[in-house]
């Protein structure tokens, strides 16, 4: 089948919480979330939820969503491009910010791009992107590692590690947790790391309590922040 009769993937984004749609997407990627009538999303009750949150000008009923979450198969992703190979447009969608970083419909677009299909990233929040510009940070080299280990141990040699590349590479180190989990990852943080290295806690970012400082370890020590349940990105730079 020809490229030309193939339809396009678009990258939708997500607010990053319970803000107004129009506050943070750009309306014309709100009107061509609003035109599609497929939807491949990390989570469909949420995706439903977004639909109706930006106005959807179609029946819900009518409109097919698919499910792509870290428990799809690798082998399930091909079927869910086959409509797109076929001629109709797809939306990707993730729970919050823009889909594919962070995100597990990254084999989905990849395997879009191995098709031919022309692949649209639409813009909106990222709140990797966010957090990073707000913190005052080396924007010019930075690594993002997503998600640390859980346990306890582990994730401390891990953030001493990237503590190590950070001040090897003069890089920024990016990462984050599940939010129920944010007060232990700082807490561990703040063990862990030297007190000079500079710690920047974004949280709630687009929201009403959004809240983005950055400072010396030592300086976090003295009055730590309780951001339990409050999506975060943590970045750090060391002296």
């Amino acid at each position: 089948m020809s490229s030309e009769a193939r339809g396009s993937l678009y990258l939708l984004p997500n607010t990053l919480g319970d803000s107004v749609p129009e506050a943070v997407i750009p309306a014309a990627v709100l009107n061509r979330a609003r035109s599609l009538h497929y939807l491949i999303a990390e989570n469909p009750k949420a995706a439903r939820s977004f639909l109706k949150r930006i106005g959807a000008t179609q029946p819900l009923q009518r409109i097919r969503i698919e499910r792509l979450d870290h428990n799809t198969r690798e082998s399930e992703v091909a079927a869910l491009l086959e409509p797109v190979l076929e001629g109709m447009s797809a939306g990707l969608l993730s729970e919050a910010g823009l889909p594919a970083i962070a995100d597990p419909g990254a084999g989905l677009v990849r395997l879009a791009h191995g098709h031919g299909v022309r692949v649209v990233p639409l813009s909106g929040p990222s709140s990797i992107v966010l957090a990073l510009a707000a913190s005052g940070l080396d924007g010019q080299r930075f690594a993002f590692h997503g998600y640390l280990p859980v346990a306890q141990a582990e994730l401390a040699t891990a953030l001493k590690e990237i503590e190590r590349q950070s001040r090897r590479h003069r890089q920024t180190q990016v990462f984050i947790e599940t939010p129920y989990r944010n007060d232990r990852m700082l807490a561990t943080a703040l063990s862990a790391l030297e007190s000079t290295t500079l710690l920047c806690i974004a949280s709630d970012l687009t929201l009403g309590s959004e809240a983005v400082r950055t400072q010396q370890v030592s300086a976090w020590r003295r009055k730590p922040p309780q951001i339990k349940g409050r999506p975060a990105v943590f970045l750090l730079l060391a002296e």
